[in-house]
């Protein structure tokens, strides 16, 4: 006889009972199968069907009935202000990385080569730490998956 799973809940935060909780960073909430140990220090393992792009607020059930909810962890990240910004936000998607859109500035992981591409472009960079959930891809379903390259290859330098 198999050990109970444990189970995803999507947006737990609307139902109440989390015992605990788990701070994972942007690329630690993409998992399928992984040991984890929440902030109260309980050890648990994940062992989902399939890869998932986890959102704070989702949390686990354990198979005692317990439930530890996920948080977005602080994470170094730059923030993008500057005239031309939905020309800096092209350049950043055209790397392929993650990016949070807000009204008047980005936000990205700190990356050093990003940083002087886009200082070299004109924007004002500011270093912080932040939870970061970026925008979801439109064919990753909550997480920038990338694209293609069979036969209609394109060539970003252009």
């Amino acid at each position: 006889m198999s050990a109970p799973s444990t189970q995803l809940l999507r947006r737990a935060g609307e139902w109440s009972g989390a015992c605990d909780t788990v701070a994972l960073s942007y690329e630690e909430r993409f998992l399928r199968r992984k040991r984890l140990v929440s902030d109260g220090g309980r050890i648990f393992h994940v062992d989902l069907p399939e890869t998932v792009s986890l959102e704070a607020g989702d949390a686990f059930e354990l198979p005692d009935g317990s439930r530890i909810a996920v948080n977005a962890a602080p994470e170094a990240l730059l923030e993008v202000r500057g005239a031309g910004l939905a020309r800096l936000a092209w350049h950043i998607g055209n790397r392929h990385t993650p990016c949070r859109i807000e009204p008047d500035h980005l936000l990205i992981r700190h990356d050093h080569v990003l940083a002087d591409m886009l200082a070299r472009l004109g924007a004002e960079l500011t270093e912080l730490t932040a939870p970061f959930t970026p925008e979801g891809g439109a064919y990753g379903h909550g997480r920038t998956m990338g694209h293609e390259h069979g036969h209609a290859h394109h060539d970003h330098e252009h």
